[in-house]
């Protein structure tokens, strides 16, 4: 018989169930048998000890979460006998220490990236078109048609072929056809006609953004979209503005100086408030556009050393094997990315409610400390102060799969980060300066904090599911990692690396972990596509800065 459950702290007093365990079943774990009282889903957790109400709750070896009941030894932990909590947090300790991970193995390893004038790396070579304004959304989607049918990139649909199917036989009278019509899955194979081949696509972002909201989130909306057009992955942008909108274009010029100083991207811009009309803007634009395509697609491939990779660390659709398999390979991945100098982004603030001081512990200086504890104050009072909290973050998906409070989420989401030093704590939408880990202020809504990974300068994207999410980016590829064999199984279309054989006991965390970098090195240099690509998962929402959890 395999592992039952796990415990995953030593200092921990509930356990893991690895299988679904029935009321009456005696589990053996830490050579110690526990006897349950009640039925204890896979994922879920139950008590090695008996708790008084008030009584602590401790995984990962920290508190999350307290006792509303008695609760026996051998129970099942419900939303009924839990509450969240936390331990607070002060200032820094001087006392943390890290010990860098054996790298030798990675050191000599290059990918194959797109080098640009000022010194950074992509992992892709595409072109931009973006709205200062939502005003301009419209227009944008006139570029991309244009575009995507002009240089054949249109991809053909299997289920717009459902639809076709349908309406021939409604128009032939064969209502009987359509009650039994079942389509088949996939769509016919597409290769795009390849004009410019080393451009691996035109992206068309549209936000709702760039007036109406306050000053804050025009300067926030110009930086992020600084971030993009400045980002690694990118060769130039054709940005459209309409011209009376609070998102000026010198605001985003002053945001690109800021972050890029040293890059001579083309930036071509179009207001159409000074165009003679909307067709001649457009025109022009595309004209232009086709012209800096000619230049973009003289970028090639070149060796670069891991050093240049910047790694976003995200989890979304989260379950009660995230903290045990694959949060935990992302954590000794980054270790290795800090140890060869590269640079890793751990985001999603709501859920690091409960390890605040470990990361300020972490901080490799005092400076860096206090202000993540700022940052977290901050958010945390704004929540609050709408009649919210982090308490209110896990999902119903989160909770049925053993995820009970925001405390217990977040040590579990935190393992993404390793244990190497912080080197940067940013504000959204700053960029990452630093090698090392940067934590970075976003929300825990998954495409928010993507997209604020990418603006930061991730060029990769690791991002941990238990119950599988289709999440994407326009630039930067990302990586979809199951904590668990049977989502991988159950959903393989947007699924690209199995953590689950860590469960089972089959695989090691640093042997997952190894496997995983060999992906990111093929999927930097082009040669491997995650399924959220193929399936143009372009997922873009900038965050206005509300309570977002």
């Amino acid at each position: 018989m395999g592992r039952q459950a796990i415990r995953i702290h030593p200092q921990d007093n509930v356990l893991v169930a690895l299988s679904d365990l029935k009321a009456g079943e005696t589990v053996l774990a830490d050579d110690q048998r526990y006897r349950l009282v009640a039925d204890v889903p896979r994922k879920h957790k139950f008590t090695i000890e008996a708790l008084e109400p008030g009584g602590r709750i401790v995984m990962y070896g920290v508190t999350v979460g307290s006792a509303t009941q008695t609760i026996p030894r051998g129970a099942r932990l419900t939303t009924d006998n839990v509450r969240h909590q936390v331990s607070g947090f002060a200032a820094r300790a001087p006392s943390y220490r890290w010990e860098p991970p054996d790298v030798s193995r990675w050191l000599p390893r290059t990918f194959q990236g797109f080098h640009r004038p000022n010194g950074h790396v992509g992992t892709a070579n595409y072109w931009l078109v973006v709205p200062l304004v939502f005003c301009e959304n419209r227009n944008v989607d006139t570029l991309k048609q244009a575009f995507t049918s002009g240089l054949g990139l249109a991809k053909p649909s299997a289920y717009q072929e459902q639809v076709e199917d349908l309406v021939h036989f409604y128009q032939a009278g064969l209502s009987d056809q359509i009650l039994a019509y079942s389509p088949k899955a996939g769509a016919a194979t597409f290769a795009p006609r390849r004009v410019f081949p080393n451009i691996d696509g035109i992206k068309f972002l549209t936000h709702e953004g760039g007036c109406g909201g306050t000053r804050e989130d025009a300067r926030n909306l110009c930086g992020l979209l600084a971030g993009y057009i400045g980002h690694p992955n990118v060769a130039g942008a054709t940005v459209l503005s309409l011209g009376c909108q609070h998102a000026q274009v010198d605001l985003l010029r002053g945001e690109l100086a800021k972050r890029h100083a040293a890059t001579d991207k083309p930036l071509l811009v179009f207001e159409q408030q000074k165009s003679q009309s909307e067709f001649a803007m457009v025109s022009d634009a595309i004209k232009s556009t086709f012209l800096a395509l000619i230049e973009a697609n003289a970028a090639v491939r070149c060796p670069a050393p891991l050093s240049r990779l910047t790694v976003g660390l995200k989890c979304g659709g989260s379950d009660g094997f995230s903290g045990i398999s694959a949060n935990p390979v992302l954590g000794h991945l980054a270790d290795w990315i800090a140890g060869v100098g590269g640079s890793t982004i751990l985001s999603e603030f709501p859920e690091l409610c409960g390890v605040e001081q470990e990361l300020i512990d972490r901080c490799a200086t005092l400076e860096l400390g206090q202000r993540f504890a700022s940052l977290m104050q901050s958010y945390a009072d704004r929540a609050l102060a709408v009649g919210s909290g982090f308490g209110m973050n896990p999902s119903p998906g989160n909770i049925r799969d053993g995820l009970l409070t925001d405390a217990m989420k977040s040590a579990g989401a935190a393992r993404k980060g390793g244990t190497s030093p912080i080197t940067g704590v940013l504000d959204y939408p700053e960029p990452v300066t630093a090698a090392g880990l940067n934590l970075l202020c976003t929300p825990g809504n998954d495409v928010e904090a993507v997209t604020g990974q990418v603006g930061a300068g991730a060029t990769v994207v690791l991002f941990t599911t238990g119950l599988g999410t289709p999440t994407g980016n326009p630039i930067a590829p990302v990586v979809k990692i199951a904590t668990n064999t049977e989502l991988a199984r159950r959903m393989p279309d947007i699924i690209d690396f199995d953590c689950g054989r860590i469960v089972a006991g089959e695989q090691t965390i640093p042997e997952s972990a190894a496997e995983l970098l060999e992906c990111v090195i093929r999927v930097a240099s082009g040669e491997l596509r995650p399924k959220a690509q193929l399936l143009e998962q372009d997922d873009f929402i900038p965050w206005k800065r509300g309570v977002s959890l």
